[in-house]
């Protein structure tokens, strides 16, 4: 009876397992094309990307689109499993666990063309109001520095209005980012707004997956461990070629 008894509960432990691992994990993001968005193929290169790795590691998973705060907050409130395109900063550690890097962005600043502006240190962007995306991470240089303006915005479209009205003197975004959506803009905002070198920084990618999340550790184990196999495979690089990386 007791050897019986073993087998059953370690058929059950199988069982929940299998059951767990079979669960959906709920992913989210905001529109950041060509990285995210629901519209594109696949839903951009980032969620192709995580949802191919995280298939391969042997977990289904549903795609979501909310605002950056909400995805954010719904990845501490365990109501998102796994936000798939996360910069490192150290606060983010409190609500989730942070994969390798998948992907590198480049942030770049842009002003309105020909403003006298230069870029060697954050020192020289202190006289000018920046336009900022709400709750991003942008470089732990750029974000903990006080003395820089940062002007709190929904989403870089309007951040880089606001600099072609001359409402700001600066923003910053992705550079892929960046050019995505400027040729959506109108010939007044694009004609209008130039790129600064050097970048202000390079930020790999990476998924964050909720504290909450039973097995978040091993979910990101097998996520890293799907994405060195794609890179081996030649899949990963097939991924970036088919969007034009």
């Amino acid at each position: 009876m007791a050897a019986l008894l073993r087998v059953l509960a370690l058929l059950g432990l199988l069982l929940a397992l299998n059951t767990a691992q079979a669960e959906k994990l709920r992913l989210v993001a905001d529109s950041w094309p060509p990285f995210a968005d629901a519209s594109m193929p696949g839903g951009g290169l980032a969620t192709v990307i995580v949802t191919t790795a995280l298939r391969r590691a042997g977990y289904d998973s549903e795609f979501e689109q909310v605002p950056w705060a909400r995805a954010l907050l719904g990845v501490e409130e365990g109501r998102y499993d796994v936000l798939i395109n996360a910069w490192f900063n150290d606060s983010r550690t409190q609500i989730g666990a942070f994969s390798a890097g998948y992907l590198s962005n480049r942030v770049r600043l842009l002003k309105r063309k020909g403003d006298p502006l230069t870029f060697n240190s954050l020192n020289d962007l202190y006289p000018y109001p920046i336009a900022v995306v709400r709750d991003y991470a942008y470089s732990p240089a750029f974000d903990a520095d006080q003395r820089l303006q940062k002007i709190p915005v929904r989403n870089f479209s309007v951040a880089v209005r606001m600099l072609a009205a001359g409402r700001v003197g600066l923003t910053l975004e992705d550079e892929y980012v960046a050019r995505y959506f400027l040729q959506r803009e109108s010939r007044s905002v694009r004609d209008h707004i130039e790129f600064i070198d050097p970048p202000l920084s390079e930020n790999p990618l990476h998924i964050l997956v909720s504290l909450k999340t039973p097995q978040h550790q091993q979910i990101i184990a097998g996520f890293n461990r799907a994405i060195d196999e794609m890179k081996a495979d030649g899949s990963y690089e097939r991924l970036l070629k088919h969007y034009g990386f």
